[in-house]
């Protein structure tokens, strides 16, 4: 009934009006009335930024961070260097960006790497062959987790 009257009013004084004459929320509503699912859209371009760098810039940033002299030198001590010098090819995050974008960026120290742990499982084969309680405090002291299965 109250969609019939939101429709009737809506010709007249609009979406909002005709909802809040009849009391219920707009949001409500246009949920109730929306086309689902929704219409697609075409695909669009990708519009490149403009202060981005050049394929050409990229390749002399990269050929300059992958001379000899500064193959074994951090980005940010090459980024002075070339300041000091008086050239200024691009920001420092930019040169990470181009040595990842040809995966020539990767930490050098020895990085360890632990197992996954693995939850312990008491498993009884009979009963009264597995008794485990939890840690509890009594009288002030702890009482360790123990577990008795044979």
């Amino acid at each position: 009934m109250i969609d019939e009257a939101v429709t009737e009013l809506r010709p007249l004084v609009g979406t909002r009006q005709a909802c809040r004459a009849t009391g219920r929320p707009q949001a409500s509503h246009y949920r109730r009335h929306r086309q689902s699912p929704a219409p697609t859209r075409p695909p669009r371009e990708r519009t490149p930024q403009p202060r981005a760098l050049s394929a050409t810039e990229r390749a002399q940033v990269r050929t300059v961070l992958n001379s000899k002299e500064h193959t074994d030198k951090a980005l940010a001590t090459v980024y002075h260097e070339l300041l000091d010098q008086g050239v200024y090819l691009a920001s420092v995050s930019t040169m990470y960006r181009i040595l990842r974008e040809h995966d020539e960026v990767r930490e050098c120290r020895r990085q360890a790497t632990h197992p996954a742990r693995v939850k312990p499982e008491l498993v009884a084969t009979e009963p009264n062959r597995c008794w485990s309680w939890g840690i509890t405090k009594l009288h002030g002291r702890r009482s360790g987790p123990t577990s008795t299965c044979t």
